[in-house]
């Protein structure tokens, strides 16, 4: 419901046959070119990178990527930012009956997948990404910007494991408060160089 009425309070309406199999395209983190967007249009797109974010911090994850580009745009926005905005309500549009679906195969096994993009922001910070099972589907999800600029991927890969470990901490902390005692706490990790 909440993705229709984000649908149907978007200003571009999408037809039918339209469709997106991605919520971003291969420049998400490159800066929007074009112009700066008009008042009235900053003022939507603002409102909608919001509401994309509470969306993808309950359902949708798998947009996660995508809104926090946008959100690091919304001061300024320009043309080029506006079509990633776009992009994503069409691939929303495309996958409306999409939903998050759990299961969990061993509540005493939690695996991370912990991974880093090098040097893809403008200023050549990295990109921190993340997500947690306990069989299907993620748990818990983050991506985010690197607060810190690294001189090689391998280093990026450090700063992503050190930026998500509060996370494999307390869901650790969190399962054994509920009785369930945490055997297996599995960090995968595909830096040759981190891992050693």
């Amino acid at each position: 419901d909440y993705v229709t009425r984000m649908l149907n309070e978007f200003p571009r309406k999408f037809n039918e046959g339209e469709t997106q199999e991605t919520p971003a395209g291969g420049n998400l983190f490159e800066p929007g070119k074009g112009g700066l967007l008009e008042p009235e249009r900053k003022e939507i797109f603002h409102s909608f990178v919001a509401k994309s974010l509470f969306l993808s911090k309950r359902v949708r994850l798998d947009i996660g990527p995508t809104v926090a580009a946008l959100a690091s745009r919304v001061r300024e926005p320009t043309q080029g930012d506006w079509k990633k905005l776009v992009r994503m309500m069409r691939y929303l549009y495309s996958t409306q009956g999409m939903h998050l679906s759990l299961r969990a195969y061993d509540l005493h096994i939690i695996k991370w997948y912990i991974d880093a993009s090098f040097a893809v922001h403008p200023d050549f910070k990295s990109h921190t990404g993340s997500t947690a099972t306990m069989g299907e589907g993620v748990i818990q999800t983050m991506s985010r910007k690197q607060k810190l600029n690294s001189r090689s991927s391998t280093e990026a890969e450090l700063i992503a494991v050190d930026d998500a470990i509060t996370q494999v901490l307390w869901t650790k902390l969190f399962m054994e408060a509920q009785w369930y005692p945490v055997e297996e706490n599995i960090l995968y990790q595909d830096n040759m160089s981190s891992i050693l």
